[in-house]
């Protein structure tokens, strides 16, 4: 095949690089996006953040169902155009991107007419049940715009291309930032539409996100044509392999998250209050990891469709070792930052202090997170999604809620800080010596034809 982006014989820093750099923008425009949408409606009152704050665990929920799906496209889809097999390739995306719509189509069907009993269960008080409908109701009608941009970025990316989805991302992101207060206000000529309007603005910023993802799969990438009725099933199994472990492992992360909250809330609301605020610096301090992780699956899946484990293997390895060596650089840089970072999302001294402490312990764990990331990314890459799963589940219910919860019964809350950083460093070595053993066995067959 034509190996466009270098993945298969460029210098894999380089090629890494070159994949991590788009995607790390990626990231930030879609931080960027949630938190335009959180700025804007915030300014209609707190029950009406209280109101979207509900819908986050829904819509991630729904969510998982397309990442799922973009993992089980790109590790197949990277696999095939590795072996030259581009037509293949196109078959298979088009029946993912199917698969994906029909999933959600079926989710949010469920959703529409049960919003109300839903939410309530999830303790919403009444008087928050119309603004909730409000939005919902506009989210679950418009959200499968969402779902072919969100897929077919990842069969983009597959080619080694991340540039692009990058841009499509920055472009839906650009177009909620200016319609959010245009629709929510009624600005101008446009009429005032409150929760609702926000809604609408995110539709329109799909639909511009569909219009961009499929002008690239259809005309340039050559990856959507007509669905083959013969292949259908046979390539739903093998994406539903790996997009379903991907999934749940994608879910298991806010419910370790809601765990710990429950920790700390023993512990009082100064607690969560920091805990809530380390959270929103987390998500900004690992965006490298996290654009890293989904530039390696493509780069294993495409050369481990060419017969190149070597390869695939050092990419993975260079990946784990940046992780800790950059991360510890980031953590270096926290040092000093720490404490105008806890007093820049709080003025009450308590949730200052505790935030301090979390950015000078924690964030020295994150490199070894990271390892565990990159293991993850290799091993559905590697078409082990079973695999992939139980290291997600152990990096989550093995190491750190255990080490987290240990450590608060020895030193308070700050000993549960220090267990979340102590299960971060176990899970991650343990993840090398892991993949140590998983290179040794892949080569040594090899080796044996």
């Amino acid at each position: 095949m034509q190996d466009k982006h270098g993945l298969l014989t460029g210098p894999i820093p380089t090629v890494l690089r070159q994949m991590t750099i788009p995607m790390t923008f990626g990231m930030i425009a879609i931080l960027m996006f949630n938190l335009v949408d959180t700025f804007f409606i915030s300014l209609l009152g707190t029950e009406a953040l209280a109101a979207i704050s509900y819908t986050f665990p829904v819509t991630f929920a729904v969510n998982c169902i397309t990442m799922g799906i973009g993992m089980g496209l790109s590790t197949n889809i990277g696999r095939l155009l590795g072996q030259g097999h581009s037509q293949d390739a196109a078959r298979f995306s088009t029946h993912g991107l199917i698969l994906a719509v029909v999933l959600v189509a079926l989710a949010c069907s469920v959703g529409f007419f049960t919003i109300e009993p839903l939410f309530l269960q999830l303790g919403a008080k009444p008087s928050l049940i119309p603004m909730i409908e409000q939005y919902m109701q506009i989210w679950y009608l418009t959200i499968p715009l969402l779902v072919i941009p969100m897929a077919g970025n990842s069969a983009i990316r597959a080619t080694g291309d991340t540039k692009t989805p990058a841009k499509i991302m920055m472009l839906a992101g650009f177009i909620n930032g200016v319609l959010d207060p245009l629709l929510i206000f009624g600005y101008g000529p446009f009429p005032e539409l409150g929760i609702q309007g926000a809604a609408i603005a995110s539709a329109f910023s799909w639909l511009g996100a569909l219009i961009g993802s499929l002008y690239v799969l259809v005309r340039r990438e050559k990856l959507l044509g007509l669905p083959h009725p013969l292949k259908l099933v046979g390539d739903w199994r093998l994406i539903l392999k790996i997009g379903t472990p991907a999934a749940i492992s994608n879910a298991m992360t806010p419910i370790s998250g809601a765990i710990l909250m429950m920790m700390l809330s023993s512990h009082g609301t100064a607690a969560v209050a920091a805990y809530g605020a380390a959270q929103r610096v987390e998500s900004i301090l690992i965006l490298v990891l996290m654009s890293l992780t989904s530039a390696l699956t493509p780069f294993i899946a495409q050369n481990m469709g060419a017969n190149n484990p070597q390869r695939s293997f050092a990419g993975m390895f260079l990946s784990m070792r940046f992780s800790v060596l950059f991360q510890l650089g980031v953590f270096l840089m926290m040092v000093p930052l720490s404490i105008p970072l806890a007093s820049l999302f709080s003025q009450e001294q308590s949730v200052k202090d505790l935030l301090w402490h979390y950015l000078l312990v924690v964030p020295f764990s994150y490199g070894f997170q990271g390892i565990v990331m990159m293991l993850i990314s290799g091993l559905n890459a590697l078409h082990q999604p079973l695999k992939a799963f139980q290291w997600s589940s152990m990096r989550l219910f093995a190491f750190t809620l255990p080490s987290a919860w240990v450590g608060s019964q020895l030193y308070d809350i700050e000993g549960l800080f220090i267990g979340i950083a102590l299960g971060n460093i176990i899970g991650g070595i343990l993840g090398y010596l892991y993949a140590l053993k998983l290179r040794e066995t892949y080569l040594a067959e090899q080796a044996n034809g």
